[in-house]
């Protein structure tokens, strides 16, 4: 594949992968980017997954006709774009290895055997520059975007950046499905906590001219990237981009999902875009999280479980907390026979999340719910929906 006149594609899609990073279920597998420069010198851009290593250096070997590589260009050292950095080096033991400090810190770690004399390996710094001849590539630091030594690299002929993890998304390239999707439930799972770095990245790039992002994961962007560039505004900067409600929820006997059921009607017939619906026990909790942070409404129906949170709700406000969660409205339903407490411990797990306001009405079912409970729902529709 070409992405412009002198930029070649030579990843990898991976259809066998069931969990990415061991966590993400990925039905339509991953893909795996690289790209290859070819100039007076010739620049590799990252490597692929241990996995597919034979399959890639084959690619690249097409992609050069014959010639030899001067630069790996390490972006990002996580083991689905560095494992064939060592298979590299073997093949073209005279190519140089392009990384910043932390770069080359963590290769010793993921490589203790590999032993690099010093003219191999060239350590560059923030806004510094490489000439290939007619493209010269500025190197863009973007730490924790999502590992400390993240970096982007932005060709000024044809106007690439690329963007290691940033902008990528679940899925091989050849997937047919729309990109926000995936790319939402990707970026809020494994970059959502870092929000402040990605909105500081994105201040350097709003000052380049940019024609095509090629990311580490999903689709090389070159039509509207407006859209793609907003939608990381948004997501970075923890805004709301979709009017709807999220309702998530875990139900031991089917009492409360009967309330969560009876709740949703009711911002269904108030008029509300959007009501996504999630059993967190059974769902995906990945889809979950990304929900909440989609829209600007979250509603939490939760049983209480040992004088506390039930399990898989209490691992969902994790997972929310943790990726600083905030800016939201929050909803709450609780159940329980005797001394119903879920509520009190829900909220408690927000206690230093960022700007999150809590409904007056908290809605308590004993057991099974009661006409009486209607009324209560009622009144907390009309709150999530105020």
């Amino acid at each position: 594949m070409n992405i412009t006149d002198s930029i070649r594609y030579i990843g990898v899609n991976d259809r066998e992968i069931d969990l990415f990073e061991g966590h993400y279920d990925v039905p339509n597998g991953m893909a795996y980017n690289s790209y290859v420069i070819l100039d007076d010198k010739i620049a590799v851009m990252d490597s692929v997954d241990a996995n597919f290593g034979e399959e890639w250096l084959k690619n690249l070997a097409d992609a050069l006709g014959g010639r030899k590589p001067d630069y790996l260009i390490i972006q990002h050292m996580e083991p689905d774009h560095s494992a064939n950095i060592g298979r590299f080096v073997e093949a073209y033991p005279d190519a140089v290895l392009v990384g910043n400090a932390k770069t080359f810190a963590m290769l010793g770690q993921f490589f203790p055997e590999m032993e690099l004399p010093a003219d191999k390996k060239l350590t560059v710094k923030d806004g510094e520059t490489l000439s290939l001849g007619s493209h010269v590539l500025t190197f863009i630091f973007a730490a924790m975007v999502h590992w400390p030594e993240v970096m982007f690299t932005y060709d000024a002929a044809d106007k690439v950046l690329f963007t290691a993890d940033a902008f990528g998304k679940f899925g091989t390239l050849d997937t047919d499905e729309d990109w926000a999707c995936e790319a939402r439930r990707y970026y809020f799972g494994i970059v959502g906590k870092y929000g402040m770095q990605v909105q500081a990245v994105l201040k350097k790039a709003a000052a380049l001219e940019i024609g095509t992002i090629c990311p580490l994961h999903g689709p090389i962007l070159s039509e509207n990237l407006d859209y793609y560039l907003g939608l990381y505004q948004t997501w970075s900067s923890y805004g709301v981009e979709s009017e709807g409600i999220a309702i998530c929820y875990n139900s031991v006997y089917g009492n409360t999902k009967k309330a969560v059921e009876a709740l949703a009607e009711l911002l269904t017939a108030k008029g509300c875009p959007k009501v996504a619906v999630t059993d967190l026990a059974r769902d995906d909790m990945a889809e979950a999280v990304e929900d909440a942070f989609r829209y600007g409404k979250l509603v939490l129906a939760g049983t209480t479980y040992n004088n506390g949170v039930f399990p898989c709700m209490r691992t969902f406000i994790e997972e929310l907390t943790e990726r600083n969660y905030q800016n939201r409205r929050i909803g709450i339903i609780e159940n329980g026979s005797w001394a119903p407490t879920a509520a009190k411990g829900m909220k408690a797990m927000f206690e230093k999340s960022k700007n999150i306001t809590f409904t007056e009405t908290t809605v308590t079912i004993k057991s099974a719910m009661k006409d009486a409970d209607r009324a209560a729902l009622e009144a907390l529709a009309d709150e999530m929906m105020a």
